[in-house]
């Protein structure tokens, strides 16, 4: 039998932040010349990442021993976002112990370039055919995306049952003791991506997953340790805000249940 998971050995929370807008958002024909990958913010993105990170300062713990670790994926837009994020907030460098550039939290991949009349009769196809099964011509499908994600997933959950990811922070600042360490983990990725690392998380089915609403440029979900060393939305977001994501009563009896403990 495995032994739990000790919650000193957890981080306090996990933040999914979507990306700022991007040029590809502002103008879809850029996906046409430029690589999906090297697309960069707008200008309005810019603003939105900056924003989110004084919206992350306020939900992370001002205490000496808080610290925050990025997992970032490798597009240029999301890099970006991450270090408008850290730039915001104005924290002391020491409290940003790690940012860690994540190949499997990259965008569902839709072909190489892109002809925007192709690229929105696949996803007036994909809508009809169902989100999670669909394969994109030349690229993948939301289950191909959501078995790199559970890789992910799974890794940094054996990190966390080895305590070798709060080991490794430890290592990575100077913390001479005297305060308790509250370690965020930051997931700077895609909107996709952020619904299946989800999905996976908390053992959604597929049903589950066509009924969720894609976050928009620049929105988080906060997953926060609840008393019973379960993480649940429902410590950061409301009832209406749950519902407003696409999340059925039993998901949201679920996420109350985890945030303040099973009967």
């Amino acid at each position: 039998m495995t032994k739990p998971i000790e919650k000193s050995q957890l981080p306090k929370r996990i933040i999914l932040v979507r990306h700022g807008e991007s040029e590809g958002n502002e103008n879809e024909a850029v996906l046409e010349y430029v690589p999906n990958y090297k697309i960069k913010l707008s200008k309005k993105g810019i603003h939105q990442a900056q924003q989110i990170g004084s919206k992350i300062k306020e939900i992370v713990s001002e205490n000496k021993g808080s610290k925050m670790f990025f997992y970032v994926s490798p597009s240029n837009r999301t890099r970006e976002t991450t270090e408008h994020m850290i730039e915001s907030t104005n924290f002391p460098r020491e409290r940003v112990v790690g940012v860690r550039e994540e190949c499997r939290l990259r965008e569902q991949h839709f072909g190489n370039y892109q002809e925007i009349e192709a690229r929105r009769k696949i996803k007036c196809k994909r809508n009809n055919y169902g989100k999670f099964f669909y394969r994109v011509p030349d690229g993948e499908s939301s289950a191909d995306v959501y078995d790199r994600v559970s890789t992910f997933v799974e890794g940094m959950w054996r990190d966390m049952e080895s305590n070798k990811l709060m080991s490794m922070i430890s290592n990575n600042n100077n913390n001479n003791g005297g305060d308790e360490e509250e370690v965020s983990l930051i997931v700077v990725s895609h909107g996709l991506t952020i619904l299946l690392f989800l999905m996976k998380w908390f053992n959604w089915t597929v049903d589950q997953f066509e009924n969720l609403t894609n976050p928009t440029n620049c929105e988080y979900r906060v997953l926060e340790l609840g008393f019973n060393g379960e993480y649940s939305l429902s410590f950061h977001h409301h009832l209406h805000q749950l519902q407003e994501w696409g999340l059925s009563e039993d998901m949201i009896r679920d996420q109350q249940l985890r945030a303040h403990g099973r009967p």
